[in-house]
């Protein structure tokens, strides 16, 4: 890093800051998403303020089902936690 100070370069950044839109809301995502990898979901989720986790309990806000979705779903139904799809979500975190 000194050596690309020294050279000149000046590094400058903004923490960005968290959004809030899906605070303390849980979700978990299942079967094959179209529009995003699991990865970008998740990180699109925790940048608005989410939770992502891996399997679904009672404390589980959403189920994010793509195409697909296996025992996840089937758990979800059984629980009463509401399924969405991905413009569910998209609508949710804007």
């Amino acid at each position: 890093m000194e050596r690309l100070r020294a050279a000149g370069l000046t590094l400058s950044g903004q923490k960005k800051e968290r959004g809030t839109k899906l605070a303390g809301k849980t979700f978990v995502l299942t079967g094959t998403l179209a529009k995003y990898t699991r990865d970008q979901a998740k990180k699109w989720i925790e940048d608005a303020g989410g939770k992502v986790t891996g399997s679904v309990s009672k404390k589980t806000d959403y189920v994010v089902a793509g195409t697909d979705a296996g025992s996840k779903l089937d758990k979800a139904n059984q629980l009463g936690v509401k399924v969405i799809d991905e413009a569910e979500l998209e609508k949710l975190a804007s």
